[in-house]
């Protein structure tokens, strides 16, 4: 009896640890890295301060919301997931968490971000961030995604909300500025899941969905691509344009867009039907490394701005 109490015991943390880190996948951790960073520069942008207490809730809840989003968004599309190969072994379709505990988590991981931002910090960013999470969970996750290859164009929004949301916890207002940095992860998002797209294309047939790859053909996703990719490029410059950013954001902006559009270009030379899909997979890649790129000249511009006094 000891030794099976023993044996018991030990493996009681394991089991624990094992649930713990099935609920933080839910969270989609490395989105919601994006996202936090992404309202981190918003709030360093942002004219005025912030008190590093109330910034730091305010990152906090930010981070909350955007992992709620994440969960909703794994139980309605869970059926999806466990036909794909890159998400089947996410939580539900793994067994490891039943989809109605997935849905009261995101629900109260919601509520709970909602509610502590917009008493701490205000309601502006707090209203900001439940229509993220209803855009995501409800516009996006179970409308768009499923109706139309347009689906990552509009839905795209939900991942741009956040710098908007990080101006707004500092200014309790929406600037131009704000729209701007909006605008860069906005018309980033197509080039860069369709990428993703082009070379997961029989996952996405296998469950259904109507990404664009697959219902207007690899060459029309191409051309999209390459489109959003000077679109994107473009709307990296105008912070430095627009005097928000320094002259030395502009240089890191203008050679981290060539090189989005020079990825692009190989992506629409590659062969229709290539099976290995190099140039697809080289973008996506690279589309992470431009976003984190972008952002970080502007933290480190905004960063100058507040203890320099000045842009660089």
């Amino acid at each position: 009896m000891a030794m099976t109490d023993q044996h018991d015991a030990s493996a009681a943390p394991a089991m624990m640890e094992g649930e713990a880190r099935d609920f933080f996948a839910l969270l989609k951790p490395r989105v919601m890295s994006l996202v936090v960073f992404t309202a981190f520069v918003g709030m360093l942008l942002a004219p005025g301060e912030i008190h590093p207490v109330l910034g730091f809730i305010a990152i906090l809840c930010i981070a909350i919301g955007g992992g709620a989003s994440g969960a909703l968004n794994m139980w309605y599309d869970a059926d999806i997931d466990a036909q794909m190969g890159r998400t089947s072994r996410r939580p539900i379709p793994a067994g490891k968490i039943s989809a109605e505990t997935t849905f009261a988590f995101g629900m109260v991981l919601s509520v709970f971000s909602v509610v502590v931002l917009g008493l701490t910090v205000n309601w502006l960013s707090a209203g900001l961030l439940a229509f993220t999470i209803f855009f995501y969970a409800v516009v996006y996750t179970m409308w768009l995604k499923r109706s139309t290859p347009q689906n990552i164009v509009i839905g795209g929004a939900a991942g741009a909300f956040p710098p908007i949301i990080g101006w707004a916890c500092v200014t309790n207002s929406i600037s131009i500025e704000s729209i701007v940095l909006f605008s860069i992860v906005f018309l980033w998002t197509p080039a860069h899941f369709w990428a993703l797209a082009l070379f997961k294309c029989a996952d996405y047939g296998r469950a259904g969905v109507p990404m664009l790859p697959n219902v207007a053909g690899e060459r029309a996703t191409k051309n999209q691509i390459v489109l959003y990719a000077v679109l994107t490029a473009i709307s990296g410059l105008v912070p430095s344009l627009m005097g928000f950013a320094g002259v030395l954001y502009g240089i890191v902006a203008a050679a981290l867009g060539a090189a989005f559009i020079w990825y692009s270009v190989k992506t629409w030379q590659m062969p229709d039907g290539d099976e290995k899909m190099i140039p697809a997979k080289k973008l996506f890649g690279y589309s992470l490394l431009y976003l984190f790129g972008i952002f970080t000249a502007l933290a480190v511009d905004g960063l100058a701005v507040k203890f320099l006094g000045a842009t660089v």
